[in-house]
C-alpha cells in the first residue's frame, strides 16, 4: 500500500482521540495527509481552539517536505534557522516546525503519508499520532 484511504485516515484520528482521552489531554485536532501532501482527512475535538487545523497540517506539511518528522524540523529551527525560514517562506508559511508531525511508513518503509497533530503539549501531540500510527499497522517516524 502506497495511499492512505480515508477509512485509513479517519480510523487513525480516531485512534488518536481515543489515546487522547486515556491519557487525559486537552482537546486535539488532526490532519492526516498522503505522501503528496494533500489532505485526506481532519477533525478536530470539541473544545479545541481555534487555527487547529492550520496547526495540524503544517506539522503534517513540514514533516513531508523533508522526509522527517516534525520533531527533526524543530531542531533544524535552532540548529540550521536559515534553512527552516526559508523553507517556511518556500512554503507559503504552511510549515510549522515542532513536534506534532509523524510520517507514516509501511512495513517495508515505503513513505505513505503523515499525521499532523494539535491541541496540547508538542510531545503529547506527537505521542498520540505515534499511538494512532502504530495501532493501524504503520511505522512511525517522528524525527
Amino acid at each position: 500500500m502506497n495511499s492512505i484511504s480515508l477509512t485509513l485516515a479517519n480510523s487513525i484520528i480516531g485512534r488518536c482521540f481515543a489515546h487522547a482521552k486515556e491519557m487525559g489531554f486537552k482537546p486535539l485536532s488532526v490532519a492526516v495527509l498522503d505522501a503528496g501532501g494533500h489532505l485526506v482527512a481532519f477533525q478536530k475535538q470539541d473544545g479545541a481552539s481555534m487555527l487547529r487545523f492550520e496547526i495540524a497540517f503544517g506539522k503534517a506539511y513540514g514533516a513531508l517536505s523533508v522526509g522527517f518528522g516534525s520533531r527533526w524540523l524543530e531542531k533544524a529551527a535552532i540548529d540550521r534557522p536559515h534553512f527552516v525560514a526559508g523553507l517556511t517562506a518556500v512554503s507559503g508559511g504552511q510549515i510549522i516546525p515542532v513536534p506534532g508531525g509523524v510520517l507514516i511508513r509501511d512495513q517495508d518503509g515505503v513513505l505513505i503519508g503523515a499525521v499532523g497533530v494539535t491541541g496540547d503539549t508538542s510531545d503529547n501531540d506527537e505521542a498520540s499520532a505515534t499511538s494512532a500510527i502504530i495501532s493501524v499497522g504503520f511505522v512511525s517516524q517522528a524525527d
